[in-house]
């Protein structure tokens, strides 16, 4: 039997940053996608999602011509018979898990790379494949295949695992002090809106970026610093003005996040305050989180959280906390008056 067990991710700081080709903070998390496979003799992979109670079957001679959308089963697949993948035998695969769906936890990055990491794995090339690479694939397969608005954190962090900083023009990630104090995940019971958040967001963030650039073509984004949001802000249409501020702002957030998790002891009230910083940026300018979820938040401050955020893209899903031990029951029961649907401690992974 192959098993593979591949967890769920957390962008800490940075969030709406990866498609501007600026960096993110992103971790994994003790939520995971479970893979079990044996050998079966009719040359077909039949896939159960058992939290799903959906069944499928692809053909290992799938001629791959007809991909529909979403399909990452084979949208990876593809890729990977692009780079001289052949798949000649079949599988009974059974894929199960505890990261909740569509709720910013990124399971169906978790999934990709599951499926990823099956079918290098099958191939017995599990041992010469980096993960880096598998990070790369699952962001081929998930994003660019489908012209996907999202960016590559997802995919890095999640093959990478870990608390990491990711360079997201290249992909290059520095691994940083996985110290965050203890922290809650709360599920808010709001569906996301995920590729209508992304899309607006990305067109709405790049266009204040273009408007600058097309007035000072010298001008980089990832040399702008804080006194470029008002050198320029009479430049960008007033209704570009708070996604130019978003991404200037949010990029320094990021920064001074990082300078504190490459120290030997981070600071975890500094850390929480510029998680706060960057929800507030969020929720006024990308506008990507619904009053229930901004009340939920607010109340778990008022309860001693250090720090609250969306997770993922917005418009609905999970939350996290940072919390200390004499904190966490208080602020765990903030959520849940408010109407969270479940509140649950997670730890960093490795």
């Amino acid at each position: 039997m192959t098993e593979i067990k591949v967890p769920a991710r957390i962008c800490f700081y940075g969030d709406h940053q990866d498609y501007l080709g600026l960096p993110v903070i992103a971790g994994t998390i003790d939520r995971y996608i479970n893979l079990k496979a044996t050998p079966n003799s009719d040359r077909k992979f039949h896939i159960k999602l058992l939290d799903l109670k959906e069944v499928t079957s692809i053909s290992v001679d799938d001629d791959l011509k007809h991909i529909g959308s979403d399909d990452y089963f084979r949208s990876v697949m593809m890729v990977l018979k692009r780079q001289g993948f052949h798949f000649d035998q079949g599988y009974d695969i059974e894929i199960s898990g505890n990261i909740p769906l569509n709720a910013g936890l990124s399971s169906s990055s978790a999934l990709v790379v599951a499926w990823i990491r099956f079918l290098v794995a099958i191939q017995g090339k599990s041992e010469e494949i980096s993960d880096f690479q598998i990070g790369r694939w699952a962001y081929e397969a998930e994003v660019l295949f489908f012209d996907q608005p999202g960016g590559l954190m997802d995919q890095y962090t999640i093959a990478q695992k870990g608390l990491i900083y990711i360079d997201t023009q290249t992909g290059e990630s520095t691994r940083l002090k996985a110290d965050l104090g203890k922290l809650l995940v709360a599920e808010s019971g709001v569906p996301k809106k995920t590729l209508e958040v992304l899309k607006n967001a990305r067109v709405y963030s790049q266009n204040a970026v273009d408007v600058v650039k097309n007035a000072n073509p010298e001008f980089e984004l990832k040399h702008a610093t804080l006194e470029d949001y008002e050198k320029y802000i009479e430049l960008v249409p007033e209704e570009l003005q708070g996604y130019w501020y978003a991404t200037i702002s949010n990029y320094h957030i990021t920064l001074e996040a990082k300078k504190e998790l490459l120290k030997p002891n981070p600071n975890i009230t500094a850390l929480g305050d510029l998680m706060n910083q960057h929800q507030i940026i969020l929720q006024n300018n990308i506008k990507n989180t619904p009053l229930e979820m901004i009340e939920m938040m607010d109340d778990a401050r008022e309860m001693g959280a250090l720090g609250a955020k969306i997770i993922g893209s917005g418009g609905g899903g999970c939350m996290v906390a940072m919390v200390t031990d004499a904190t966490e029951e208080q602020v765990k029961q903030a959520f849940l008056n408010r109407g969270a649907k479940a509140v649950y401690a997670v730890e960093l992974t490795s």
